[in-house]
């Protein structure tokens, strides 16, 4: 199935062709129709197989048609810093030619770094990519608003589970 099939809007569109990306995996073919239709997923496959795509376009497309700005539209939370990066790298390319903001909240950083995360919480990025911990840092100062969040991604969610970040997650979810 080729990525002009899903009725995509069209400024994704353009991020996808200058992605170079032309045919969906056989996850994507999956995943992409029921997240369009507001329905709740689970999926697994393999390393390589387009999983990060296979969420990532079908939540773009809904904020880039159904969003509110100044709300946190989608919180995708990961087990790893790197994932976060990758994962926020993906988007930027995808996104390059939309107004769709994101930024990936990671620990290990400087206090710069935390305050335009801080900023990005306050002002409601588009799409947050974080790890646990670093978002439970933010919850507990208080100025964290998800009432605009319209999707949320537990990215690699039995990986989370592993790592011992249930409490973490649950508390998230809370909020």
């Amino acid at each position: 199935m080729r990525f002009t099939e899903f009725n995509f809007h069209s400024n994704l569109l353009e991020g996808i062709e200058a992605s170079n990306y032309e045919n969906a995996t056989p996850v994507q073919e999956q995943v992409i129709p029921p997240i369009m239709a507001g329905k709740d997923v689970i999926a697994s496959a393999q390393t390589g197989t387009g999983k990060t795509a296979a969420f990532l376009l079908p939540v773009m497309n809904g904020l880039l048609t159904n969003h509110v700005d100044g709300k946190v539209g989608a919180l995708i939370i990961v087990p790893t810093r790197e994932l976060a990066i990758q994962i926020s790298q993906h988007m930027e390319g995808l996104s390059y030619f939309s107004h769709l903001s994101s930024i990936a909240i990671y620990g290990g950083t400087d206090a710069q770094s935390f305050v335009a995360e801080k900023k990005a919480l306050q002002m409601g990025a588009d799409i947050i990519v974080c790890t646990p911990g670093r978002m439970i840092a933010h919850l507990n100062m208080g100025y964290v608003n998800m009432k605009g969040l319209q999707y949320l991604v537990l990215d690699e969610a039995d990986r989370m589970l592993d790592m011992g970040f249930q409490d973490d997650i649950n508390k998230i979810l809370q909020a």
